[in-house]
């Protein structure tokens, strides 16, 4: 990837440029590397520090943390795209005797397994792996705190779990799966379990006094599939194109885009902050966006990668403090400074390369009762149907082939679409899951559920 400045306007540059050395002055941190992905590149790069001339590049490492769960979902979906498990499977199924086994795979991938947010103390990221060799000491005697599958919880110890999974199936350690099968692939050549070097040291900021204290860096060991990683700006802004298109030789734009759909029900605060969480992928509402990504922290360090995948924009935050700047809000900002002030310019509009005739037929007014509808035929969304009024139930569907259609999102996905027709061959009705839309309301001609007044349609009298 070839990294250039040149491609945003220089307000642009300018306002990224202030966005970061207000979070570096103000969070306090030792120092903070930003980049910022656009078209499928990074357009730019900035970094802060205490420290005059040494300012990070992009191939200096951090330690990333919890993103590292991001990479340990794409490795268990690669095994569910091989056929190897399904999601639905409990992990008793792959991973006998581990005292977590009825929950299943998605469960853990969307923290949902009830399992708790930590391994038994003491604080698992502040002391050497070595202390907890097995699965046992990292779950603990009460693994479970909530019922498997009823609510979000965040989960470290279910990445653990997952992590064991791929051991178990691939039969070679994570690392080196994921440096073979994730890492050599995307060619992220800077990120790795173990530091290399050039590397940042992780500080401690006093929370009262403008002084630092060094940071510990452990090796986790089984809890490594949690936040082990360390890696680079550079290296985060490749990995956000794959997270946002997919590529051949990892998992598909069909399976990325699985990852950042919803998966684990919210809680009241997180529909209120308008938070959830994919498979391996948090979501958020803001400014309008859905932003997806995920954030990380381990003692010394902090780390954001976030992406509007509408806007085609992306942004890596890396930061070597324990606590200082909200990433959470840096990030986020940064794709948004870009977002508003050079939106991205459309693909020129273009005809469909050939026509579904069957298709074409139904395109048009359609009336659910009362309410109008429009189905469309574009080159961009293949099949929609959504209301004329701008509120109410909308969906994409694709085509099955046999002149039905199955609806992809919201309230219709996965419910069939097709046209009910006539002795004759003309269309009587559409129906969406049961649902009937007639060409008129109540049409006269049409099957209407219940029936059609014969009266017709009146005023008072």
């Amino acid at each position: 990837m070839t990294t250039t400045q040149d491609e945003l306007l220089p307000g642009t540059r300018r306002a990224l440029l202030h966005r970061i050395a207000v979070a570096q002055a103000e969070g306090r941190a030792p120092s903070l590397v930003a980049a910022v992905v656009r078209g499928g590149r990074t357009v730019w790069h900035g970094a802060r520090t205490s420290v005059d001339g040494h300012a990070p590049d992009e191939n200096m490492q951090f330690r990333i943390g919890s993103i590292t769960k991001t990479f340990t979902a794409v490795l268990v979906l690669r095994l569910r795209d091989e056929g190897v498990l399904d999601l639905g499977d409990p992990l008793e199924k792959h991973l006998p005797g581990t005292g977590a086994g009825e929950a299943t795979i998605a469960d853990l991938l969307a923290h949902t397994s009830g399992l708790a947010a930590e391994s038994p103390a003491p604080w698992w990221e502040r002391i050497p792996g070595t202390l907890r060799p097995d699965l046992a000491d990292v779950l603990g005697k009460q693994p479970f705190v909530h019922p498997v599958g009823r609510r979000f919880h965040y989960s470290n110890p279910g990445y653990t779990m997952l992590g064991a999974l791929v051991e178990k199936l691939r039969g070679a350690a994570w690392e080196d799966v994921l440096r073979r099968e994730v890492l050599e692939p995307l060619g992220l050549n800077r990120t790795s379990a173990q530091p290399q070097a050039p590397h940042a040291g992780g500080w401690a900021v006093h929370p009262w006094a403008d002084v630092m204290s060094p940071e510990p860096a452990e090796d986790l060991g089984r809890m490594a599939a949690a936040g082990q990683l360390w890696s680079t700006t550079g290296d985060l802004a490749r990995f956000s194109v794959f997270l946002a298109k997919g590529d051949s030789q990892v998992l598909s734009a069909e399976t990325v885009r699985e990852m950042w759909t919803p998966a684990a029900p919210a809680e009241v605060a997180d529909v209120v902050d308008g938070v959830t969480y994919g498979l391996g992928m948090q979501l958020q509402s803001r400014d309008g966006r859905l932003l997806v990504g995920h954030s990380g922290s381990l003692p010394g360090f902090l780390a954001n990668l976030t992406m509007s995948v509408e806007d085609d924009v992306a942004s890596v935050v890396l930061a070597n403090c324990t606590s200082g700047p909200l990433l959470g809000t840096v990030g986020p900002d940064l794709v948004r400074i870009v977002a508003d002030a050079e939106p991205r310019i459309p693909e020129p509009w273009r005809p469909l390369p050939e026509v579904d005739r069957s298709a074409l037929e139904l395109t048009g007014q359609w009336y659910w009762g009362t309410h109008a509808f429009a189905l469309r035929l574009t080159a961009a969304e293949g099949v929609s149907l959504e209301p004329l009024s701008g509120t109410g139930r909308r969906s994409r569907f694709r085509s099955n082939g046999d002149g039905t259609w199955t609806g992809l999102e919201s309230y219709y996905a996965g419910e069939l679409l097709r046209a009910v027709r006539r002795a004759d061959g003309t269309v009587d009705h559409l129906d969406l899951g049961s649902f009937v839309f007639t060409r008129q309301p109540y049409d006269e001609a049409a099957s209407v559920p219940g029936g059609v007044d014969p009266a017709g349609w009146r005023g008072i009298r």
